[in-house]
């Protein structure tokens, strides 16, 4: 029986070439999968493209004397070559600086804030002295206040698996340069994941081809969820589509909600 199959590959970053990790981490598996479905005779969907906005580009962009957006055509043209060289079979691949993608990441982002599942928050956000732009989470590592690890991310730790703030971690310092981030009080919006734990746990309830140990791992991870950031204060990405934020030159919507949509 035909079947229609969506194959929605991860999408590389564009602040360098490809390499052996693009390849061997989803290039080629996701081809294969692709190809085995079409010679089982089902329709299939294979679509990807670069990932092009964050401070990682405008990092990289400074590093060669570009712009973000220069940096961004870049890496799209480059990785989009050498994936094409190797034969993989994109239906379509494409990136997260066009306008189609840019109207629908706005569209979600106003249906969630609608229906209240997008709220307005202030936290501490991480600036660099050094540069005056906002350091990502995982840009900043530190000390966890949980249990000590001295590698942790601002957005968790590997080692305990505990959700984190910059502002909670002891000893901060830049992974760019190693310098102590100023913290100061800022306005986002947040998504609140937490507001969705009740309707997921329904939704687990339901599941019952899943492994037992699988069904607990998703439902302590329900217990852990909390409103996470999904502006920041960056010139580079797709702009709040508010009123009262459409001209902030300094706020845009996150990186990590604006890539998977695509």
């Amino acid at each position: 029986m035909c079947a229609n199959v969506l194959a929605a590959v991860a999408w590389p970053y564009a602040n360098g070439p490809r390499h052996i990790g693009h390849v061997s981490g989803f290039g080629v598996p996701s081809d294969v999968f692709a190809r085995f479905m079409r010679m089982r005779g089902h329709n299939v969907l294979m679509v990807s493209g670069t990932d092009e906005h964050g401070t990682a580009i405008q990092v990289k962009a400074e590093s060669e004397g570009l712009t973000a957006r220069q940096t961004a055509d870049k890496y799209h043209r480059q990785i989009a070559q050498d994936l094409q060289g190797l034969g993989l079979s994109y239906d379509l691949y494409t990136r997260t600086t066009t306008p189609n993608h840019y109207r629908v990441v706005q569209e979600l982002f106003t249906a969630l804030h609608t229906n209240g599942y997008i709220i307005a928050q202030t936290q501490l956000g991480a600036i660099s002295p050094s540069t005056g732009r906002t350091l990502p989470d995982r840009y900043i590592e530190g000390t966890c206040p949980i249990c000590g690890y001295e590698g942790a991310r601002g957005d968790q730790c590997d080692e305990c698996g505990n959700q984190l703030d910059p502002a909670d971690l002891g000893n901060p310092r830049s992974r760019i340069n190693g310098e102590t981030p100023d913290f100061v009080e800022t306005e986002h919006f947040f998504l609140d994941l937490a507001a969705l734990a009740e309707p997921l746990a329904k939704w687990l309830e339901t599941r019952t081809d899943w492994r037992p140990n699988v069904l607990r791992f998703s439902h302590n991870l329900l217990k852990e969820l909390r409103p996470r950031a999904i502006t920041r204060d960056l010139d580079w990405g797709v702009p709040v589509p508010l009123d009262g934020w459409r001209d902030r030159n300094m706020k845009r919507i996150y990186v990590w909600f604006d890539a998977v949509i695509g």
